[in-house]
């Protein structure tokens, strides 16, 4: 009686370590970790206003330089939003691909974009005169590239953007950032800081 006890007990245990461990596996099959995103004091500081960030949301955001939303469609983004109280806006869109490799062909593009931008916007509109510049590649993760593009209408409307596109693995990101003004007038020093610490984020 005694051994039929022993062994119902150790059946009853073997069974709860069974399950145990089973519970215990679900983690290592689960869905992979989504791309962290920006906060709002990662931003270039604004002299006399503070940030405020929405939430993620899926999708391309219509505040997304039309150069770079072409090369978009049928990509599965998610994008966050940031303001002011003044002029200065920004946002981040991140994009997962299949692969690294195809992550690469999409950061290669999107840089390529950025610099006909300025071309494009002159083609679509006479009535603007646009000028990008090349801020050159940052060293994080699988590489960033920062560019600038200003644009002046022909009733003195002028505004400046800065761009970036980085990679970690399959995960692609870009981070745009804008306020009236000109090449003068943008934070470079600090949008490279925001890069980098977009990029890191990714993993």
């Amino acid at each position: 009686m005694p051994d039929r006890t022993r062994t119902t007990a150790l059946t009853a245990l073997t069974v709860a370590g069974l399950a145990l461990g089973t519970v215990l596996a679900v983690p290592a099959g689960a869905a992979p970790k989504a791309p962290g995103f920006l906060a709002a004091r990662d931003l270039p500081p604004h002299p006399s206003s503070s940030w405020t960030a929405d939430r993620v949301k899926n999708g391309v955001p219509d505040s997304l330089l039309s150069c770079v939303t072409d090369a978009l469609p049928g990509y599965d983004a998610r994008h966050r939003e940031f303001r002011t109280d003044l002029d200065t806006g920004a946002v981040q869109v991140t994009v997962v691909v299949g692969s690294a490799s195809k992550a690469k062909a999409l950061q290669t593009r999107l840089n390529k974009e950025m610099r006909t931008c300025a071309t494009q916007i002159e083609q679509n509109d006479p009535e603007t005169e646009a000028a990008v510049k090349d801020y050159g590649s940052i060293a994080v993760e699988e590489g960033a590239r920062v560019h600038g593009l200003h644009t002046e209408t022909s009733w003195g409307a002028t505004d400046i953007h800065l761009l970036s596109v980085g990679r970690d693995g399959r995960t692609v990101t870009l981070v745009q950032w804008g306020q009236m003004g000109d090449f003068g007038d943008a934070p470079v020093k600090a949008f490279k800081k925001t890069t980098t610490t977009a990029v890191n984020k990714l993993r």
